[in-house]
This record gives C-alpha cells, structure tokens and sequence, in this order.
C-alpha cells in the first residue's frame, strides 16, 4: 500500500499541474495529497459549465483507456460518440493523453470544464497506466465535480468483439473460421510470473421465463447486447489451468487480449480459436459503451475511495510483504 500511495501522490502532482495551466484547480492545491483534498476547491470548479451552445444531448463524457499497451481516449455527448483518438506507440500514456484530451475536446470547440462525465478503464491492468487513469478522475471530480464510472477492462476487451456478435451472429474472421453463439469468449491480459488476468463470457439463450434470467449473472455490453454472461468472473490463473476448465471441442473458446501479444503460443490447443489482432487491445469507445449504461443504472464510484483493480500486489508491493515476512 505504502508504494501505491506514493506512486499515486506523484501522479497526482503531474495531473495537477497540468490542470492549473488551464485554470482548473488553485495553485496551493498541488500540495494536497490524494486522500486530504476534500474542500479546497474554488466555487467556479465544483459543476460543470450547462451547454449554453449546445443541444441537451446529455452529458459531455470523457472516456479513458489506459491500462494496456496503447492508450485511447474518446468524448461523447451521452450515447452517442463523438470521436476517439489512439495514441500514437505503445506505453506513452503520460505523454499522449493529455494532447489527445485536448485535440477532441478543441475538435467540438468544447473545454475541459464542460465534462461532467469521465468513464475509465479500472483494470485489471498495467499499475502504471491505472494510475494514471484513476488519478486523472479524482483530480476532475475535486475540479469539476465530474462523475465517475469505473469499467472493468477484461469487460471492455470483451466489448470489442460482443458488440460485433450481436450485429451478425455468424462473423467470419479472415475468411476462415467461424464465430457461433454457442461459443465462449475469453478475455486475457498479462499478469506476468506465469499467470493472467482472464475473465470468460458466453452468449446464454432467451427464454420466456423471465424469472429464470433474472438469476443470471451480470452481462456485458448491455446497450448492445443482453444476451451476453460472464461466466467466469476477473481471475488469476495459469494456462494449464484455463485450458483444463475452458478448451472444448465442442464449444470451442475464443480468446482476445494483449496477453495474448507474447504468450498465443502457449494457449494453442484444441477446442481454442484466436480472433483477428485488431480486436485484441482495449479501446476508450468500449468504456465510453459499457460506461455509458453503467451511469444509467446509477453505477458511480467513490471518487475519494476508488482505487485502481489490481487482483494481485504489485512487484515493489510483493517485494515488501516478503521482506516483511522474513524480518
């Protein structure tokens, strides 16, 4: 914890002083620490501006992504997407995000201030691109009072290809092979020490019994597509593990996922199917998706408790319990 904190209090610096430069947050304010600011905000920071020029929509939403590899940022007016813009490389998220913030809010001659929304991508995840995350929506809630959603990222890996599968339910993948409802999804991310971030969804049947469906577990991408369950919920495991519980030849698995970008190799088995690699990063329009009918249910966070989900310590974090441990 005492390394979270301290990697979060520097960030929280970073993101501060980018924010005052466009007048958004006092200046002592830089001094405050993630869990000490509470009040010090000035009057004019506290709601967001009403759209004085622009059609009641719904609320102007920032949406960001960035726990994997290549980082994503996308606003939107309520539903609908405005634009989204990817980062330019890989692992360049504090340099990128907030020019890319700044081109699509300038590209709808909209500001900062005006957001009321932020959606982001919680993990689990890279711990540094997290951070950045997390620490970006707390500084825009004590800014701007702006509301926060916090959608898990094995989710909105999903929701690359979930969105697709409710539009056509037979999608072909390069010509080849086949996608059928009776399949399951599998979502990987790398955890690292042999093990990965993995969650599992599968496309369950209607039936006129909606009593029976009210025991589901919770779907994804529910603007698009209801009949989507996660079936395996965020967990950590080896391959050997997920093979044993999930290749099936029948019902054959299909897997996405940066964790896939090193490791395809090892999960090469019967009963397993790789989508096409442009379906494999998490993108800030599937947060903005998921978010989006997160916020309509009411589904916000705690600004001044949200954290980033890890699952598992960090290394400096395992570092310390083990040293801990043999003192």
């Amino acid at each position: 914890m005492f390394y979270t904190l301290v990697a979060d209090n520097m960030a929280f610096s970073t993101v501060v002083s980018t924010f005052k430069s466009a007048n958004l947050v006092k200046k002592d304010e830089s001094k405050i620490g993630l869990n000490t600011v509470k009040t010090d905000i000035s009057e004019d920071m506290q709601h967001a501006n009403t759209y004085n020029s622009h059609p009641a929509r719904g609320p102007l939403i920032l949406a960001v992504e960035t726990s994997g590899r290549v980082g994503s940022v996308a606003i939107a007016t309520g539903q609908q997407l405005l634009a989204e813009k990817t980062f330019s490389a890989p692992m360049t998220h504090s340099a990128e995000i907030f020019p890319a913030i700044d081109s699509l809010l300038a590209s709808f001659n909209r500001e900062p201030k005006e957001i009321e929304h932020i959606y982001i991508s919680a993990g689990p995840g890279s711990f540094t691109g997290l951070r950045i995350a997390v620490t970006m929506a707390k500084t825009m809630h004590l800014a701007n009072a702006a509301k926060i959603v916090a959608v898990d990222t094995l989710d909105v890996i999903a929701a690359n290809v979930i969105t697709l599968t409710a539009q056509d339910t037979n999608l072909s993948l390069n010509g080849a092979l086949r996608f059928s409802n009776n399949d399951k999804i599998a979502a990987i991310l790398d955890a690292k020490r042999g093990q990965f971030f993995i969650a599992v969804y599968q496309q369950r049947r209607l039936c006129p019994d909606s009593t029976a469906s009210q025991t589901k577990k919770k779907t994804v991408n529910q603007v698009s597509n209801k009949e989507w369950e996660k079936i395996l919920p965020d967990s950590l495991m080896t391959v050997s593990q997920f093979l044993a519980k999930f290749a099936d030849t029948d019902h054959p698995v299909w897997l996405l996922g940066e964790g896939l970008v090193y490791y395809k190799d090892k999960f090469e088995a019967d009963g397993v199917r790789l989508f096409d690699e442009s379906y494999w990063n998490p993108k800030a329009r599937s947060v903005h998706l998921i978010g989006w009918e997160m916020a309509q249910a009411g589904q916000f966070a705690e600004p001044l408790m949200l954290q980033p989900t890890y699952l598992r310590r960090t290394e400096a974090e395992e570092k310390f319990h083990q040293e801990k441990t043999k003192s």
